[in-house]
């Protein structure tokens, strides 16, 4: 390993599994690990082993967005997100799931799909790489949302969706940073 990898004093900036616990076991795990950390030391470590997520920002021809807004029961509110969906497991086609929410959320499905970017949501406490996708050449269609799923597809201007962001009323990281990543493309297009 190099330099790079090391702290201050010396220790690699590596922790390794010493026990693996799980508390709860659904479509995520929750576990508390114990670990060596760079000092030979132990501690435990508390987090969500998740298999992973895909998102979509559907692109209308003439610019529009299409978002979902959907009730989030841990934050106790309806939010404005783009289509997503958790992986079945970390193997996952992520491409097909993709396609898939997009259709089953918004009754869209896409001629042209492309990955934009990949990312962990939150690191210090989850495993869980969100991948979001654009999706361009858009066909509607008929919805078919899971059974416990109950959407309302709202389509708006690119405009109208960094207002909204600006002006903090899109609160969802994965739409936040989509619509980030999706601007930056469209300032690199010549």
């Amino acid at each position: 390993m190099g330099k790079d990898l090391r702290t201050a004093s010396g220790h690699l900036l590596v922790e390794k599994t010493f026990k693996e616990k799980v508390l709860f076991k659904g479509t995520i795990k929750f576990r508390v690990d114990t670990v060596t950390l760079p000092n030979g030391k132990r501690s435990t470590r508390e987090f969500m082993d998740h298999p992973g997520a895909v998102a979509v920002l559907p692109v209308l021809p003439d610019g529009r967005i299409i978002f979902v807004r959907q009730y989030r029961y841990p934050v106790g509110e309806a939010t404005l997100e783009i289509p997503a969906g958790k992986l079945h497991s970390p193997a996952d086609d992520t491409l097909a799931r993709a396609k898939a929410e997009l259709q089953e959320e918004t009754g869209y499905t896409a001629k042209k799909i492309k990955p934009l970017l990949s990312y962990w949501t939150s690191p210090a406490f989850a495993n869980e790489v969100l991948h979001i996708f654009i999706a361009e050449q858009l066909r509607p269609g008929p919805a078919s949302p899971d059974e416990d799923e109950f959407l309302r597809v709202e389509i708006m201007s690119f405009e109208k969706a960094w207002r909204m962001l600006k002006d903090g009323k899109i609160h969802d990281s994965k739409t936040i940073i989509a619509l980030q990543a999706w601007k930056i493309k469209l300032l690199e297009k010549p």
